[in-house]
């Protein structure tokens, strides 16, 4: 497909990885914030994605260059009025959302795409304040996109299948993996997987049978690298359907399935223990720790 302007409203870590990984594949990307100094920041932040590509191997210095040279700032939203495809990637606050939705409404092209980076709410919650309602959809990226290629696309009742489609190709020519689903589910498919995961994790911990450290090790020497060649049904498939619901027979009825294991983060939590940020959660997160999950990212980043 031909190089589309796309625009980003966002300059948050998903909002500019979003932008620098449309820039990266050769489209025109204009991003908008309300915030000068958070504006201001998209160079560098785009710089520092580039940089890891490099360090990975996955670019040269003049890709950066191109890259870097493909992205505009700007502080004025009606910059939009030039893009086929726009990506708000804002806080997670319906009310600043429909709010930038109304105002985008009367700037937007005709034929041009709206499409929301949400997590948490429903295309059909969001889409109230549009009149192009069948242009509307949500394409869920995960952070960091240059990392981690998924794509979910959610269209809602109103969306045009052709907008459907259009935003398919437009995630694959940007180098990403999209999915359509089917109908909207809270947390679409990728969280409802991280979390039903992360409540056992929990769980496992609660009962004093492993510490965090041994669940982790668990999952990044098994199941982390098992899930990257065939997903939960295909190994299921695979293991005999039958000796699968043999196991799921007596091991289902064991597993967690209450929220009091959230218990153990609201301890963390209001210890001001809250991970990488505070510098402490699980973990002690110091300088050697960081390093060790920047090396497994670059070894995640060198293989594409």
């Amino acid at each position: 497909m031909g190089k589309t302007t796309i625009g980003v409203v966002g300059t948050g870590l998903m909002g500019v990885g979003i932008a620098t990984q449309s820039a990266l594949h050769g489209h025109r990307t204009i991003v908008h914030d309300v915030d000068p100094s958070r504006l201001a920041s998209v160079a560098s932040k785009a710089e520092a994605v580039l940089d890891e590509l490099i360090d990975a191997g996955r670019i040269d210095q003049a890709a950066k260059r191109a890259a870097l040279a493909r992205i505009e700032t700007h502080a004025q939203l009606d910059v939009m009025a030039s893009a086929q495809f726009v990506i708000e990637a804002i806080p997670e606050v319906l009310e600043l959302k429909h709010r930038l939705y109304a105002a985008l409404t009367g700037l937007l092209a005709d034929d041009a795409i709206l499409a929301s980076n949400t997590s948490g709410f429903p295309p059909d919650q969001l889409v109230a304040p549009l009149r192009a309602k069948e242009r509307f959809l949500i394409a869920h990226f995960w952070n960091p996109p240059h990392m981690i290629p998924l794509v979910e696309v959610v269209p809602g009742t109103a969306t045009a299948p052709d907008v459907t489609q259009q935003t398919v190709a437009l995630m694959s020519a940007i180098g990403m993996e999209p999915v359509v689903l089917a109908k909207a589910i809270p947390g679409f498919v990728g969280n409802r997987l991280q979390f039903a995961v992360l409540r056992e994790a929990l769980n496992i911990v609660r009962s004093g049978a492993a510490t965090p450290d041994v669940v982790d090790r668990v999952m990044k020497a098994s199941l982390g690298r098992r899930w990257g060649i065939v997903g939960p049904l295909e190994g299921a498939d695979m293991g005999g359907l039958d000796t699968f619901l043999d196991i799921s027979t007596h091991l289902m009825p064991e597993l967690a399935k209450d929220e009091d294991v959230l218990e153990l983060l609201r301890q963390q939590v209001e210890a001001g223990r809250v991970g990488v940020r505070s510098g402490a959660g699980f973990y002690e997160w110091d300088d050697a720790h960081l390093a060790q999950v920047k090396e497994g990212r670059k070894r995640v980043i060198s293989r594409g």
